[in-house]
């Protein structure tokens, strides 16, 4: 019985010790804040000082990929770690998480973790069955300084750190009024260079930097408890930025992201950028891996904590795989579906496969026949730049091709040689100078798609009905529509 006892006692003590060792966790992250648009990325125009700190404490992710452009599927593929295309209706926007599911905070409770969430983390959509009475990231809190004051101090903890910024709408002139300098904003050069659209970009770093201090604010909480140093601390957007041929889209800059991770006890620290290529939905099996727990076998993401640690740098994954449903209906009636697409992205070329390329790739334009009455090029966010591009596409050949690579439509295949159009504008699928890098690319994406269960494979399981699967919210709508 006292041999019991003992080892009763050293059972309870070795857990005790070893919940002290384990992370706290703080995940940051936007509401569509794309690549590259953070000081640390080299980005003149806007100012996010806390997320630099995060990136020269800890490691820059040079190529960090998002699974979807588009919020629902984006934020299902992290908490779950798994593409969004495995997760059935979880697969678009405005949906739901099918309850058979598991997330990684609530993995994290399960191993004796504290958990909660702060404003805009799952969703948007609308949750049954166990997410009713089990948020997918936790219990909401007012802030994240409540949520600390609300904790023991002995039990690790997962917070995710959510923000409605740098999402629409904007306050027009709201960034110059901050002191955003027009002539510093970065253009995509599918963006037209005008005053309008930088002013509207100008807006758009103003929320971006308004969510940086929203970090900032955490970070300085984390130090002033002096728990900084054995905090995990990653800092992302959930997709690009919520403008023409970015949010909702498969070019870079719709579906790349800022990157930032910070364990200083973890030893993470790189003085150079990581330059592999990541998804984020390697984020729950690096939050598993960093609490001590193994990564459910489903998961399709890898762990980033030895490569982060210098310990091996056998990861080194050449190239990320992602796609899109359907983000908003906006084809014509009775057209329900979306504008499904596969990518692959690797250092030199980017592979696009359009599995309906009839359709609009960012909605229709005649508002009065859409399938949701009155939106308008449904998948782009209404805004300045949007409608700037469309009121003068009929001006000049110039303003044709914005508006063409901006709304128009799409052959089935693209393929852009990034090294010498990092636009990713002239589409060189015909070219035969690449018809092996086009063979290798199509092969690739084939074999990924297979092993992570895409039923956009061929040979892969039963599509689902994606089409006609419920939708929940609404859509940028034209500006005379009732």
């Amino acid at each position: 019985m006292f041999g019991l006892r003992i080892l009763a006692f050293f059972l309870v003590f070795a857990s005790s010790l070893f919940a002290e060792e384990r992370p706290n966790i703080l995940f940051c992250i936007a509401d569509d804040w794309g690549w590259p648009h953070a000081g640390a990325y080299g980005d003149e125009g806007v100012l996010t000082p806390a997320f630099d700190r995060v990136a020269e404490q800890g490691v820059l992710m040079r190529y960090a990929f998002v699974s979807s452009p588009s919020c629902t599927p984006s934020r299902n593929a992290i908490l779950t770690g798994r593409y969004h295309w495995e997760l059935g209706p979880g697969a678009q926007l405005w949906s739901t998480l099918p309850e058979e599911l598991e997330t990684f905070p609530h993995l994290l409770e399960d191993a004796g973790y504290r958990i909660g969430h702060y404003r805009k983390s799952w969703g948007p959509g609308k949750l049954d069955g166990k997410w009713e009475k089990r948020h997918p990231a936790g219990p909401k809190y007012q802030s994240f300084e409540q949520f600390l004051a609300e904790g023991p101090e002995n039990q690790p903890f997962a917070f995710w750190l959510g923000a409605r910024d740098p999402h629409r709408g904007y306050r027009e002139g709201s960034g110059v009024e901050n002191g955003i300098d027009l002539e510093k904003v970065h253009l995509f050069e599918h963006f037209p260079d005008h005053e309008v659209v930088r002013s509207d970009v100008a807006d758009y770093y103003h929320e971006v930097q308004r969510f940086d201090r929203l970090v900032g604010h955490a970070l300085d909480l984390l130090d002033e408890r002096g728990v900084l140093d054995n905090t995990l601390v990653v800092v992302t957007g959930d997709h690009g930025m919520p403008f023409p041929r970015a949010k909702s889209n498969c070019y870079d800059s719709g579906v790349r992201v800022p990157l930032a991770i910070l364990w200083k006890a973890g030893a993470i620290h790189r003085l150079e950028p990581y330059e592999s290529f990541v998804s984020l939905v390697d984020l729950a099996p690096t939050f598993l891996e960093a609490a001590g727990l193994e990564p459910l076998e489903v998961m399709n993401g890898r762990s980033l904590l030895p490569v982060l640690r210098g310990e091996k740098d056998d990861f080194n994954r050449s190239y990320v795989i992602f796609g899109k449903e359907r983000h908003v209906p906006g084809q014509e009636a009775p057209d329900m579906g979306g504008y499904p697409t596969r990518g692959i992205r690797t250092e030199r070329f980017l592979y696009l496969r359009n599995y309906q390329p009839d359709r609009w790739p960012n909605g229709g334009p005649n508002w009065k026949r859409s399938a949701i009455p009155g939106v308008w090029y449904g998948d782009t966010d209404n805004g300045p730049t949007k409608t700037y591009i469309i009121e003068h596409k009929d001006s000049d050949e110039a303003h044709a091709r914005y508006w063409q690579w901006n709304f128009g439509k799409r052959p089935a295949e693209e393929l852009y040689d990034c090294e010498l159009d990092p636009g990713q504008l002239t589409n060189v699928i015909d070219d035969p100078a690449y018809k092996n890098a086009l063979l290798y690319l199509k092969g690739l994406m084939q074999e990924r798609q297979l092993a992570s269960g895409d039923p956009r494979a061929e040979g892969g399981p039963p599509l689902p009905d994606w089409d006609n699967m419920i939708y929940l919210g609404r859509g940028p709508r034209h500006p005379d529509a009732n």
